[in-house]
Formats: structure tokens, sequence, C-alpha cells
């Protein structure tokens, strides 16, 4: 048996020879830990467990997702259980996930929140979408849009964020439910893809793959491992995600239409045991990452800056880390990293990371609550 240091240099020695093999892209830009930032948290939203979606509503309130099961919603300092919010299956990685407002909320009040549920034929669970209004501190017409299947017993890739696009259109993201093997390259199957469909939940004509036979028709990109952030571009209006590699290969890609973005054939990273996945990082037919951590930061939420709060920070890219427990800005130029900076290190496991409509920054932490990023004093 390997003693562990024995482990770490085989790791390391993996890793070195994948990162050295063949046409590689270039990912060497270092990371600088922040000595002299202008900006510190405080609390917005306190004693949450494990606060995974949160939704910013008209009135200055906020919704937020328990990972438990628990849909809150916080309104001048109180916190409110909503009533008849999914069941969930909380086991693993599922739970309640992501909530996103429709574009047009002010008008049709609808809600969309994506959870793991066990609903269907089989045992165990998969991803699932609904849309729901609130009335009276509870949801009210609540319409499944998508569910994921078959269920699995596995507990880990959901995926779960959402994210709408200038057109209407409603994206989300389910992961490879752990059978990467079989879910990912396949487009007769759910489950390691980003899909795009009406916000009512019908399949856009246009959609790469609604002539396929047997596809799921609602996929718009497939290829993917387990994408636990989705957001618009600002500025171009393209779908970004980033997404969990193994051990090493974290990736943030451009989201385009029917592409493979190359799950499990090809990647930067290894097993978490420290064996090879496989060699190739490119090939024929297959998308190179916009960026990628070696090693793996897992990444979790994701937000661009168009605040006037944070003038060094306008138009970079704020990513959580899972494992470091830090908020990382990645300045972007052309579609290129150029230059990254760690925030707030030590801040603890960062869920997610959005900027709200009054211009401030907002980072959900386990076991603390929501964080407010603002100037120091």
């Amino acid at each position: 048996m390997y003693s562990s240091i024995s482990k770490i240099l085989i790791s390391t020695i993996a890793l070195i020879s994948i990162n050295s093999c063949g046409q590689t892209k270039k990912n060497d830009v270092e990371i600088t830990t922040s000595q002299d930032s202008k900006y510190t948290t405080e609390v917005a939203v306190p004693g949450l467990s494990i606060p995974w979606g949160m939704a910013f509503m008209p009135d200055g309130s906020m919704l937020i997702t328990e990972k438990a099961g628990q849909l809150i919603h916080f309104k001048d300092g109180a916190k409110t259980i909503i009533k008849n919010s999914p069941k969930v299956s909380a086991r693993g990685q599922g739970g309640l996930l992501d909530i996103e407002l429709h574009p047009n909320y002010t008008e049709n009040g609808w809600i969309y929140i994506s959870y793991s549920s066990t609903e269907g034929e089989e045992q165990g669970a998969n991803t699932a979408i609904i849309r729901a209004r609130l009335k009276d501190g509870a949801l009210v017409d609540n319409e499944l849009l998508y569910k994921a299947g078959p269920n699995s017993r596995k507990g880990q890739h959901f995926g779960s964020r959402l994210e709408f696009d200038n057109d209407g259109f409603l994206y989300f993201s389910i992961g490879d439910r752990g059978s990467r093997d079989i879910n990912p390259q396949d487009i007769t199957r759910d489950c390691g893809k980003i899909y795009r469909i009406h916000d009512d939940g019908r399949i856009p004509e246009d959609n790469p793959f609604v002539n396929e036979p047997n596809a799921k028709k609602a996929i718009y990109s497939y290829g993917h491992r387990n994408p636990q952030g989705l957001i618009k571009h600002p500025k171009t209006g393209k779908i970004i995600d980033h997404e969990h590699g193994p051990r090493g290969g974290d990736e943030i890609n451009i989201i385009e239409k029917g592409k493979n973005y190359g799950w499990p054939l090809i990647t930067y990273g290894i097993n978490y045991s420290g064996t090879v996945i496989t060699y190739k990082k490119e090939a024929e037919g297959m998308e190179q990452p916009m960026y990628y951590w070696v090693p793996s930061i897992a990444p979790s939420g994701m937000a661009y800056v168009t605040s006037d709060k944070y003038p060094e920070w306008k138009d970079n890219l704020l990513v959580g880390s899972l494992v470091f427990q830090y908020l990382e800005r990645l300045e972007v130029k052309n579609n290129k990293v150029v230059a990254r900076e760690k925030l707030f290190e030590g801040v603890g496991r960062m869920r997610n990371v959005r900027q709200g409509p009054d211009g401030y920054i907002y980072i959900a932490v386990e076991n603390e609550g929501i964080l407010r990023i603002i100037p120091k004093s």
C-alpha cells in the first residue's frame, strides 16, 4: 500500500506527464494574493448552511436556496421559509440547487428552480427544472419543465445552474451524474450537457439536435463533466460555463451551439487516485476551454463585474473556490485570461457569486451566509 507521500508523488508525475505530452494549450497565468485590497466583506444574510442559489427580487429582497431543501425569502432582515417548494433528494451533491427569475419577472412572476428529483421509475434521482410563482409565502402554479433521466443512486454531478440569454431562452446544466463513460458523449442520453429551452419548457426549433433520431432535443452542447457556473456575458450575450474537472482540469468554456467539449475523451486532469484518464488534451471536433485550472480549485458560482463600485475589477470575471476557500478574480482580454488574483483567502467554502441590482457583489459561503463585498472604510 502506498504512503500518502507516494500517492502525492504519483499524482504529480501523472499531471506533469499529461501536461507535457503533445500539443497543449498554454495556461501559465500565475495567481497573486491580494495584499492591499480596497474591499472587505460584511454579512448580508446570516445563519445559512449551504446556500446554493440566490435571486434578487424587485423589492430588494432575496430568494435563497438551501441545499437541504429550504427555499428562503430574506426581506427586511427576516428569513421566511417558502411553502410548497419542490421535494428534493438531498444526498451527496443533490438538493435544492439554483434559482433564477424570468427576465420579465415584474410582468409574469415566474421563478425557475433546479433540484435533484426522485420523480421517475428508477430508484435514485436526477436533475429537474420547474417554474412557479410566489404568492402569500408559498410557491403556486408549479410546472415541471424538464426532468433528466434515468435516475441514478450516485450522489454526484447534478450540475444545475440556470441562466437566461438575451433572446429569452433558458439554459441549464446537468452534470454527468458520475457516469462519465456513458453519458457526456451520447446525445441520446441526458447528463453531461448544457440544455436550452423556451421559458415554458418547449424545445426551440433551432436547437442543434432536434432532427437527430433519438437525441435529447433540449441539448445545446455536450461533453461536459459537472458545470456549476453558468452566466451570460454582459457585452457579447454569450453563455459561459465553468465546470469541475477531476484532479486538475477545471474549465471555463464559451458555450456554442452543438459543440462537443470533450469530457472524458480529452481533459487536463487525472483521476482522484492519481491514475491517467487519457493522455489526450486536444482532439478534432472537440472544443478547447477558454481557461483551465491545474490544480483544481473546485469552482462554484461565477459573475462578471459591470458595477462602478469596483473600478479595479470592471469587466473581470469572479469565480468562487470550494476547495481553497477564496474568491478568484480573472482579468479577461480577447477571451483569454491574462491575470489572476486571490481575494478573501480563507473566507470559507464559496458556493455562489452574484452581482446584485444594487451593484454590490454577493458571495454565498457555506456555514456562514451571504456576504456583501464593500469598500474598506
